[in-house]
């Protein structure tokens, strides 16, 4: 058993880093009051050497960098209940959790970014990366983690406690901000995979958390977009929406709505009413209350049909060394689900021209999650924020 010391976060949320056989890196992030032990056992089992680095390869046609991560080919893929891999460690089951936890992150075994975050062949900044030429490459350098969201083998996010969701909104905004700090480091992405039909390979309540060593193409596109309109932009566009009637949940501190130009079936943003770059820069207060809304959201989302619906939570943020003052940290949850039975798949026009073509009225998606949100509020009510 091992002892580390403790570091003490917002909202009386505790953290304790310890190392898994490999060397990789898992971090306890305890809940408030948890009744879990101190003392945390050791990884005991015998692992192969972490895979190599990855290198990707730059697409001249777009400018785009491209990942070729072999390893990724024997990752786990829908195993059976008792040989789950993000459960806590038993005599049957050497999972990659040695203890038992409320959250837990530790480093992808198989990364798509990393291990290495320096190396001669790394990036050497963003003016490298813009560059155009053929048959460029790069190493992969970067961080993948996975955020184990409980140690339940079942479930989502919409499915945890509100304390336990601020526990890990916790863990997104200090592993933000730690791998912000990386060499290397970009851009930092939580996210959320959920359901078979996004291609989830584990039924674990758990996200990730990517750090790229470029700004993603999506960002590029919102940067170029602020610098055609204005660095307001954020800021206007939820002004506008708060106005409207697309919106679906307004707290103190953070707004829910159906964007305008709604791609998905089922599309909800989330801002904060301040301009944050990232979660690192968020409050405790914002945390609370997001804690709250956010899980209201999801089981609205749940609510919408008779079976849990699918879906990406993508939490943008700024990219870490550019526009900052511009990007404002925002959710955008997507589904394909467009019917209790049908899925909206990206055939010819999204799918090669990035054209897309929307199946349902965004006002119309809008006033549906209104209604699955208050039928989920009466089913499953978020219960009160504790007093700290």
């Amino acid at each position: 058993m091992t002892s580390p010391s403790s570091t003490v976060l917002s909202g009386g949320i505790t953290t304790q880093s310890h190392r898994l056989a490999d060397g990789r890196e898992l971090i306890y992030f305890d809940d408030p009051g948890t009744t879990l032990p101190r003392e945390r056992a050791a990884d005991a089992r015998e692992l192969d050497p972490r895979p190599a680095t990855a290198t990707m390869r730059q697409d001249p046609l777009t400018g785009e960098w491209i990942s070729i991560a072999a390893a990724r080919q024997n990752r786990a893929f829908l195993p059976p209940a008792e040989l789950d891999p993000l459960a806590p460690q038993s005599p049957t089951n050497p999972s990659e959790v040695p203890s038992d936890y409320d959250v837990a992150v530790f480093e992808n075994r198989s990364p798509s970014f990393g291990p290495l975050t320096v190396d001669d062949h790394a990036p050497s900044g963003l003016d490298d990366l813009a560059e155009i030429g053929l048959e460029r490459t790069r190493t992969s350098v970067g961080r993948c983690e996975v955020v184990c969201f409980s140690p339940a083998r079942e479930g989502s996010f919409g499915s945890l406690s509100r304390t336990r969701a601020r526990t890990v909104i916790e863990a997104w905004a200090e592993r933000t901000r730690a791998l912000s700090e990386l060499p290397g480091v970009q851009q930092v992405f939580p996210f959320e995979n959920r359901g078979v039909e996004i291609g989830v390979t584990l039924q674990h309540p758990h996200g990730q958390i990517y750090s790229y060593p470029y700004v993603t193409p999506r960002t590029q596109r919102l940067l170029a977009a602020i610098d055609s309109y204005g660095p307001s932009l954020m800021g206007d566009i939820l002004a506008r929406e708060q106005a409207g009637d697309r919106m679906l949940l307004r707290g103190e501190h953070w707004s829910a709505f159906v964007p305008f130009a709604a791609r998905w079936p089922v599309e909800v943003h989330m801002l904060p009413h301040r301009h944050v770059a990232d979660f690192a820069e968020t409050t405790a207060e914002e945390r609370d209350e997001l804690a709250g809304l956010y899980l209201r959201l999801l089981r609205g989302v749940d609510a919408l049909y008779d079976t849990p619906t699918p879906y990406i939570a993508a939490w943008h943020q700024a990219p870490v060394h550019t526009g900052r003052d511009s990007v404002r940290l925002m959710l955008q949850l997507t589904s394909p689900r467009r019917a209790a039975d049908k899925l909206k798949y990206l055939a010819g026009s999204e799918a090669a021209m990035g054209a897309w073509i929307g199946d349902i009225p965004p006002e119309t998606a809008a006033q549906n999650l209104r209604d699955a949100i208050a039928r989920a509020d009466r089913a499953h009510p978020v219960e009160p924020q504790e007093s700290r």
